[in-house]
């Protein structure tokens, strides 16, 4: 069954392909051309996938995503940019973007990366007002709550709770901690987190997964600086575990 599909780009042949591509798939496409135009669709429409360019007049698509994912609308968002510094790339993730291409690119790739979205939206229940679960595909059984300790990661509701206090995560924050509740104390190296993330693709580096790994840190753990659920393996990566674990087996 086709989605809702929502187009924000200024170049029009840009959209025009985009539209063609989308629409031969059975999508019912809305293409408008700036930012501001994107968010008033977005809010009233509610849109199964939002197409969006970075540079645009009016609002950037970067301001976009700032701002949906602000008034807790999570609309799954693909993002197109000519920009193809890490940088660059790493805000837009860092925002709540659920993925990126840059341009030129296939629109063969385009489709895929679609319906890749679209299955992980559907899979949810699609858009709502609190965040949706994308990273669900990370979880062998979505139905089951993920416990470490005091850490519950629920993926079906896209719920994440540390001692009794729920934290709120993006999309791509929620993956990574998806896969290491999953499989606790196993060592994850960032080449398998970057998988998970996105998949392999050349302009991403092991710097992604630090950054959302950081910011995993100042929501789960009580002192960032000093992790004692979320643990650097130097030289290899990263490993979730319960830091009861080791005073339960000391005192036993």
């Amino acid at each position: 069954m086709g989605a809702n599909i929502l187009i924000a780009e200024d170049d029009v042949k840009q959209a025009e392909l985009v539209r063609r591509y989308l629409e031969h798939e059975g999508h019912t496409v809305t293409v408008v051309e700036d930012g501001r135009a994107a968010l008033e669709v977005v809010r009233h429409k509610e849109p199964d996938l939002l197409v969006l360019d970075v540079m645009m007049p009016r609002t950037d698509g970067l301001d976009v995503v700032r701002i949906l994912r602000a008034e807790c609308r999570e609309v799954p968002v693909l993002m197109l940019t000519a920009r193809s510094t890490e940088d660059d790339l790493l805000l837009g993730l860092d925002l709540g973007a659920d993925d990126y291409m840059t341009k030129p690119f296939s629109p063969r790739e385009l489709m895929a990366r679609v319906r890749t979205l679209l299955r992980r939206n559907r899979r949810s229940g699609g858009p709502a007002s609190g965040p949706t679960p994308a990273a669900v595909a990370v979880v062998a059984v979505e139905d089951d709550v993920l416990s470490v300790g005091t850490l519950r990661v629920d993926p079906a509701r896209y719920e994440v709770w540390v001692e009794g206090t729920q934290v709120v995560c993006t999309p791509g924050e929620f993956r990574i901690l998806a896969a290491m509740a999953a499989e606790p104390d196993r060592v994850f190296t960032r080449p398998r987190l970057l998988e998970e993330l996105h998949g392999f693709d050349k302009y991403i580096s092991n710097r992604t997964v630090d950054v959302h790994v950081m910011h995993l840190r100042k929501k789960i753990e009580r002192a960032p600086r000093r992790p004692v659920r979320l643990l650097t393996v130097f030289g290899v990566g990263y490993k979730l575990t319960d830091p009861a674990k080791d005073i339960r087996h000391a005192s036993s």
